[in-house]
């Protein structure tokens, strides 16, 4: 596998995901909001430029959404301590909670689909083989107990 063909097999990853995830709200946001949603509960307490540089939207597009964000209390920001002129983005309490107690999403019927077979075996082996996959690709091995946001938040 080349990097061409991850790219493909993450956007197919990322399609399944949709198909999967129950209406609680984060497939209503645009794509950026999500990238930007799902990058602050991964790397919670970053400030806006270490945001920026892993989504790889302008900085403006990033305080805008980040502002808004706010707004709907799914995000809180706070000075940096060592860098007063640094802001750093984390999720509030609640959209935590919301993280937390979000409805199960389900990938069997969306992997049935896609392998095009129904056979419990078969889509039972794709999901080992995603699970094993995303433990080795994890960035934080000690990230188990933090909540994963996983379309949770509710926003």
């Amino acid at each position: 596998m080349d990097g061409f063909e991850l790219f493909q097999l993450g956007r197919r990853l990322m399609k399944l995901g949709e198909q999967s995830i129950p209406e609680v709200g984060i497939l209503r946001l645009s794509g950026p909001t999500r990238a930007i949603v799902f990058d602050v509960f991964e790397n919670p307490g970053s400030s806006i430029s270490e945001i920026t540089a892993r989504v790889e939207f302008p900085q403006s597009q990033v305080s805008a959404c980040v502002a808004r964000l706010r707004e709907a209390e799914v995000f809180e920001t706070v000075s940096d301590p060592a860098d007063r002129r640094r802001t750093l983005v984390r999720p509030t309490a609640s959209a935590l909670s919301r993280a937390r107690d979000r409805p199960t999403a389900v990938i069997d019927q969306a992997i049935a689909e896609r392998i095009g077979t129904s056979d419990p075996v078969e889509v039972q082996r794709v999901k080992d083989a995603l699970d094993t996959l995303a433990a080795l690709l994890r960035t934080d091995r000690n990230d188990a107990d933090e909540p994963a946001l996983d379309g949770r938040n509710g926003c």
